[in-house]
């Protein structure tokens, strides 16, 4: 009978835990074994199999990522000899982060003009026009986030205010779902568009708009997120919305419906 598990040396350092029956208690020893003797070990499990996976996680190896295409898709998990201990709490937490789903985050901004109309962006890389803003980065504030990206789109210095809005956004043609936080940009001179220095990479053009030209020139998500943040701006309190609609999904709506 072959071994299960099975430990291997694959590179220098580095040893690779393979199990087809095996439960926890041996794939944790086989793991703490394989540690003894090098630096790095890993596993490489099939993306539709649960029970190894539930194996591969409770045994200590941390999720790194998926290797998509070599015999089907294999997800990697693996664990260092300098990792903290699961049994302690550090080491604990970062083998639930590993693992526990991560939504992408996006921060906007509203500026407004004296007149109420909406500072709007063309982009170069879709052809709707789109609040100011940007992905938010690992570890960073969305606040602070969506400030920085202003300021390196269209060098504009604005402080970022209250949270207006929280949208979320159903998976979509190749992206995962998000959360989309449209925070108040406050209301500015129109002039404030002719001190813009655009990052040409990213925006063609930026003006402030009408409520007709948003629903112009924006996607209809789009437009639906700018009128639900301004509607909360004017209630006071921040509101949620799903794709811009800030009422109750509609019954068997799915998440391309959703996100058009």
């Amino acid at each position: 009978m072959s071994e299960d598990p099975r430990t291997e040396t694959v590179s220098e350092g580095v040893a690779r835990v393979s199990w087809a029956h095996a439960g926890i208690e041996a794939v944790s020893g086989a793991v703490e074994a394989a540690l003894g003797t090098h630096g790095r070990v890993e596993a490489q499990v099939p993306a539709g199999d649960a029970r190894a996976h539930r194996v591969a996680t409770w045994s200590g190896l941390r999720k790194e990522g998926v290797r998509r295409g070599v015999a089907g898709d294999e997800v990697v998990y693996a664990r260092l000899a300098t990792d903290a201990p699961v049994g302690e709490p550090e080491g604990f937490r970062a083998l639930l982060n590993s693992f526990l789903p991560r939504k992408r985050a996006i921060a906007q901004m509203l500026l407004r003009d004296p007149s109420g109309r909406v500072l709007l962006c063309q982009l170069t890389y879709k052809r709707d026009w789109d609040l100011p803003g940007g992905v938010v980065e690992v570890g960073e504030s969305p606040q602070l986030a969506v400030s920085r990206e202003v300021r390196e789109e269209l060098a504009l210095d604005v402080d970022a205010g209250p949270l207006l809005l929280t949208d979320w956004l159903p998976p979509w043609s190749g992206w995962d779902d998000a959360l989309c936080l449209v925070f108040d940009g406050g209301v500015h001179d129109p002039a404030v568009v002719d001190r813009i220095v655009r990052q040409e990479r990213e925006i063609r053009s930026a003006a402030f708009c009408t409520p007709e030209e948003v629903a112009a020139r924006c996607s209809e998500q789009t437009a639906r997120r700018v009128a639900a943040a301004t509607a909360a701006l004017a209630g006071g309190a921040p509101a949620y919305s799903e794709s811009g609609r800030t009422g109750a999904p509609a019954a068997g709506q799915n998440s391309a419906d959703a996100r058009s």
